[in-house]
């Protein structure tokens, strides 16, 4: 079993930040001990330094060798990224570990809400890619395809299209991404891109929790599941690497969650 873990919009240091929940999301990691830990961006509620001083502290107690770490916009912010750069080191990462090759880019602008990957990086994500054994696992920020329950989309990078044609060609076969709190999966073409939620804030869409990824991975197959802190798990697709069959779920312990 090969395992990634995705947390997504930490937030730290705003007033929605709901500490409780990221240790024991930090505690349930370190139990299932994975083999990557990624952090999709949105450490920072404005990217104050204090704010990525507690960050990099929680972050610190994960214990996974193999971390992958973004900015967010939120993080941007106040010129932020100079912190980031300070705590967390490159913003852009390339990360070969057991089957996988992970790659991460920071689509962030300063002051921004908005974002974008950016035409040059996009020789550099083939590349990366190229000649990568098995699992392909694309990492950024905003959003690649609008999401269901997000209000009118504004937040897509601006060349979600040239990216999305990008990541065909480099036969990446998983993205991850986070920015708008609401976690979603979808198959295009023979990509898969799964959304998370936010796992440590209060600023939520509807009636949804805070929650974070799994990514266990088994030969071609890939399941992904949704676990919320302090709750149960619930399977959201799993599909085939190689044959790119998929079946997605529907939410089916969510009113379980709620009425705890």
């Amino acid at each position: 079993m090969f395992r990634i873990v995705q947390l997504s919009d930490l937030h730290c240091g705003q007033q929605f930040f709901l500490p409780q929940h990221l240790e024991r999301a930090i505690a349930e990691v370190n139990e299932m001990e994975p083999d990557v830990v990624v952090i999709s961006g949105d450490l920072t509620s404005h990217g104050f330094k204090d704010e990525y001083v507690l960050a990099r502290d929680y972050l610190n107690r994960v214990d996974c060798e193999a971390m992958v770490v973004i900015p967010g916009n939120h993080d941007s912010r106040n010129v932020g990224y100079v912190h980031f750069e300070e705590l967390f080191g490159n913003r852009n990462s390339v990360l070969n570990v057991g089957r996988a090759t992970i790659v991460a880019v920071d689509s962030s602008e300063p002051d921004l809400d908005n974002g974008q990957v950016g035409r040059g990086r996009y020789r550099m994500i083939e590349e990366a890619f190229a000649g990568a054994p098995d699992l392909r696992v694309f990492v950024l920020h905003h959003h690649l395809l609008p999401v269901p329950g997000t209000g009118r989309e504004r937040n897509i990078v601006n060349d979600a299209g040239d990216t999305l044609e990008c990541l065909q060609r480099a036969g990446v076969d998983l993205v991850l991404a986070g920015h708008k709190h609401v976690p979603y999966a979808w198959r295009l073409e023979d990509l898969f891109v799964v959304n998370a939620g936010t796992v440590s804030s209060s600023r939520l869409r509807g009636k949804g929790r805070p929650c974070y990824n799994v990514v266990e991975v088994e030969g071609t197959h890939v399941d992904v599941w949704r676990r919320y802190p302090f709750h149960a798990q619930e399977k959201i697709i799993q599909f085939s690497t190689e044959a790119k069959t998929y079946e997605k779920y529907t939410a089916r312990i969510e009113d379980e969650v709620r009425s705890t």
